[in-house]
């Protein structure tokens, strides 16, 4: 009983340290983007939280966790068990602690919308993409779903959770089309730079934290504290991916850039997600360093493609979200996967293809499945909203102003009052 309170308690903790990650989303997203649209990314962003944690409540566990079939849940609905028989997790608490996984997908697929997309977007998506987006490629991995069948591994969410929100944003940012001033005609990419670094650093470090939480917890137990190995490799993962991706710009640029070694503390820690209890910590560097190196390539690819992605989202967790995935096919042990029954060990400790296929088959099926179910309801939202994106003026003079009807910054923008008082 007492191992069971103290295994509710680590994971309920681990519950407000994720939770805490929409801060540094808020952070990350305002710091990145233009001072007229910080106030409409902070305040959007909790209201869709909001939105998210409704729609969970009332039908998300149920597609996920609820009895159905190898495709979706479908029972358990409007969640309200206050059980507990003293073993395990109690399922309220259990809720609680993958809801924030919900809300965090949510909040990484509107990084496509930032800067450019309709307030009617946000809210009328974050139904959606709560109720039959998400929910359908975690019971697949995380539910009685084929993939869980098949022995997919993914520890934390590389790709339940940040590919696939990394893959919604990607058909949000086709449909929307990119911000006025992104590009030339000749095709080359300006940097519409973010308006404060600071933001963006504190951001990081919050979304850092609260990895510790969002991997740690999930061992759902403290029995054996192994929980503190899992934020040891979540440590080092993350490391190395800053480290690399500072040294990787440097290399090609002469310059370290801030946003970019930034970035590149996110990429190694959405690479260690997916195998953050399945592998060893030089592994964990490994795996880190790789994920720093690709998002300064996946930056600059998605830059070239024309495709406009305001704070990297597709980069840090759509691309590495696939590398971090596949990883687990690569590094798994044998100790940490066949002993706690999930999957088989990678390619390098003997395993063969076997799960290394599994989990490329995995990012392959789950990743296709986010973009195409985004980008058909997305486009009918385009037809019934006229329009996915605000007007031209609009977008120029700040979603603060022309969504909201005040600025994040007040003091620092003129107004009709203060050209009167001069």
């Amino acid at each position: 009983m007492e191992i069971a309170l103290m295994d509710n308690l680590w994971v309920i903790i681990g519950t407000f340290l994720v939770l805490l990650m929409l801060g540094g989303f808020i952070l990350l997203e305002a710091g990145s983007t233009r001072m007229k649209n910080a106030g409409h990314i902070a305040g959007k962003t909790i209201f869709t939280v909001g939105i998210g944690a409704l729609v969970f409540w009332a039908v998300g566990w149920g597609f996920i966790y609820g009895e159905g079939n190898l495709l979706i849940g479908l029972s358990d609905f409007f969640y309200g068990d206050a059980s507990f028989d003293g073993e395990g997790l109690a399922p309220a608490v259990d809720f609680m602690f993958q809801m924030m996984f919900a809300l965090i997908a949510m909040t990484i697929m509107f990084g496509g919308f930032a800067e450019r997309a309709k307030l009617s977007a946000y809210v009328l998506f974050a139904v959606i993409f709560s109720a039959v987006i998400y929910p359908v490629v975690a019971h697949w991995t995380w539910g009685d779903g084929w993939l869980a069948e098949l022995g997919k591994q993914d520890f934390a969410g590389s790709t339940v959770v940040h590919l696939t929100g990394a893959m919604a944003a990607l058909a949000a940012t086709i449909i929307l089309k990119p911000r006025i001033g992104k590009f030339n005609k000749d095709g080359s990419a300006n940097d519409l730079a973010g308006h404060n670094q600071v933001y963006t650093a504190l951001g990081v470090l919050l979304l850092w934290v609260g990895w510790f939480g969002f991997n740690g917890a999930s061992t759902f137990e403290v029995d054996g504290a192994f929980f503190g190995f899992v934020i040891l490799n979540t440590q080092l993962a993350a490391a190395a991916g800053a480290v690399a991706a500072m040294a990787t710009v440097y290399l090609l640029t002469g310059k370290a850039d801030v946003p970019t070694t930034l970035n590149g503390a996110l990429a190694g820690l959405v690479a260690i997600t997916a195998p953050a209890g399945f592998v060893e910590p030089w592994a964990a560097v490994v795996i880190g360093l790789v994920g720093g190196i690709m998002v300064v390539f996946s930056m600059k690819l998605f830059d070239r493609a024309k495709i406009d992605d305001p704070i990297f989202a597709l980069s840090v967790h759509g691309t590495v979200g696939v590398w971090g995935t596949i990883a687990c096919g690569l590094f798994a042990t044998e100790a940490f996967s066949t002993g706690v029954g999930w999957g088989a060990p990678g390619l390098f400790y003997g395993g063969g293809f076997g799960q290394l296929g599994v989990q490329v088959l995995g990012v392959v099926a789950s990743g296709l499945y986010a973009f195409v179910a985004a980008f058909i309801i997305l486009k009918i939202l385009d037809k019934v909203l006229g329009g996915l994106r605000v007007s031209e003026e609009e977008e120029i003079v700040g979603l603060d102003i022309s969504e909201h009807g005040s600025y994040g910054y007040p003091e620092n923008m003129p107004t009709k009052d203060d050209s009167k008082g001069a």
